[in-house]
This record gives structure tokens, C-alpha cells and sequence, in this order.
């Protein structure tokens, strides 16, 4: 597979790092406790020393080991109720430990967008069989849980372009109301290539109704990368990736306004703020 070249020099740092006994320390997302943000809490830890466990709306939290400490790394969805909320520790010794947080309000902008292929915003009849079966196909995609550790929570952006469009817009096709933007959106060539930002295995692609050409990278623990809207595809389901391998080009496929990517991150099934996870 073809590599983007910094990723090959941050990896060859890392490698010369360990080879000489130098810990390298995780670095965490951006805590922003609002909806689609993210927050990080720390666990009691667990008589036995293994990873504890822990669930925030029914949902098993992403768990990390930072200089000693465990912390679940808790993604807010952006339905979220403004107040408290709690996330449920399941300790060794059988007692449930409740760990308890705010979140605040956040006022997303509107975006208005006119999308020409207007069966992309008002779908005929024949295609809700089709959008029916590819939503429940995505759900089972963000929802699995695989229990891998976790190495890497933050990373360089999959593309390199121009961010046209922020997470959490309310936006408005044609006039009409539509969910929230649940990604951010980088603006480059049709053609340019995408890489996968962080290890990963592709748990799902294909080409999608709304979401154009479509691939879907789970990083264990609940953290999946999601990318849409390709011109080409260049993985396929099962394929074990490295930081930096090809996942696919920029494209302008299913409901788009032009040639972009939209790359989002799904934490305990929660799409959350991808700015959180870059580096500086």
C-alpha cells in the first residue's frame, strides 16, 4: 500500500524511541464537555490490574492506561441533554461505581447548502428499501466492540485540503432540515489520497446512498474513522492497516456540493468533534 512520507518519519521516531527504552507517553484528545465532545475520566482501578470497564448510555467506554492511571475516554453524542450525566464502573470487586459529569451547551452554526441532484435530498420511493438496509449496516458497524488496546488518540488529518465545512453544523439542503453534520469536511482535488491517520482494520465500505463511496476503520475499544463521499475505494473489508496506508481518494460521490472528504469519529457510537483527536 502506498504511504503518505511523514507518516513513515513519525513511525521511524517512534521505533528508534522504544528501541532505546523511552516511554512514549499517550496523548489524549481535547476534552470539550458539550455535545459531540469529549471528556476524560479517570476509573478506580482494579484489584486484579486489568483494563477496568465502563458504560455510558448502556454503551462500553473506551479505556486507556496513561502513566498509571485508568481513564475512560467518554464520547458525548449531540443529542445530549445539557446537566448531569454518569458514566457506570463495573468494579472486580462486583459493587458498581458511579462517575458523574456536566455538559454544557454548545450553539452550532446553520449551514445552508444547495445540492443539485435533488433525489439526494428527497429520495424516491424505490430508494428507501435501499437507505433502510445501508443505515442498519452502518449502526452494526459503530456499534461493534472489539477489545484491542488502544495506543494512539491523537492524530494528522487523513488529507490534506482545506476544512470547508465544521463538525455540528445544522444544516439545511434545499430548504429543508436536516441532521446535524456529524464530521468534518476537507475540501481537496477529486483524486487527492486518503490515509488512515492512526492503525485500524476496515470494518466496513461500499458505496452508499447518501455517503457516496464509503470506508469505515475500527480502532478497537469503540473508536471507529469513518470516511466518505471517495472517488475510489483502495481497502477492503478485513484489511489490517498501518498508520499512513492508502485508504482511498477524494471524491464527490452520493449527496455532495463538490469534491471533498468527510471524515468523522465515532467514540461508544457517539459521532464526536474530529478537531478534538488532531494534533496541533
Amino acid at each position: 500500500m502506498n504511504k503518505r512520507p511523514s507518516f513513515a518519519t513519525a513511525a521511524l521516531a517512534l521505533l528508534l524511541a522504544l528501541s532505546h527504552g523511552v516511554a512514549v507517553a499517550l496523548t489524549l484528545p481535547k476534552e470539550s464537555a458539550v455535545p459531540g465532545g469529549v471528556v476524560i475520566i479517570e476509573l478506580a482501578a482494579d484489584s486484579a490490574g486489568e483494563r477496568p470497564r465502563a458504560h455510558y448510555n448502556k454503551k462500553p467506554l473506551l479505556v486507556v492506561n496513561k502513566e498509571g492511571r485508568w481513564l475512560a475516554v467518554v464520547g458525548i453524542p449531540l443529542t445530549a441533554t445539557v446537566g448531569e450525566h454518569k458514566i457506570e464502573q463495573q468494579h472486580t470487586s462486583g459493587k458498581m461505581i458511579t462517575h458523574r459529569f456536566k455538559v454544557k451547551d454548545k450553539a452550532y452554526k446553520t449551514q445552508r447548502l444547495t445540492v443539485t441532484n435533488k433525489r439526494k435530498v428527497n429520495p424516491y420511493a424505490e430508494d428507501m428499501a435501499r437507505i433502510i438496509a445501508e443505515k442498519k449496516r452502518t449502526q452494526q458497524t459503530l456499534a461493534h466492540w472489539d477489545p484491542r488496546n488502544v495506543d494512539e488518540l491523537v492524530f494528522a488529518a487523513p488529507v490534506e485540503g482545506r476544512q470547508s465545512s465544521s463538525f455540528g453544523l445544522r444544516r439545511i439542503f434545499n430548504g429543508q432540515p436536516r441532521k446535524p453534520h456529524s464530521g468534518m469536511d476537507i475540501a481537496a482535488p477529486t483524486g487527492t489520497p486518503v490515509f488512515t491517520p492512526i492503525a485500524g482494520t476496515v470494518s466496513n465500505t461500499g458505496n452508499y446512498f447518501f455517503n457516496g463511496n464509503s470506508v469505515f476503520i475500527d480502532h478497537g475499544q469503540g473508536l471507529v474513522t469513518i470516511y466518505l463521499h471517495l472517488d475510489s475505494i483502495q481497502v477492503k473489508e478485513g484489511d489490517v492497516l498501518k498508520q499512513g496506508d492508502l485508504i482511498g481518494t477524494v471524491g464527490a460521490t452520493g449527496r455532495v456540493t463538490g469534491p471533498h472528504l468527510h471524515w468523522g469519529i465515532s467514540l461508544n457510537d457517539a459521532r464526536v468533534d474530529p478537531a478534538l483527536f488532531l494534533t496541533e
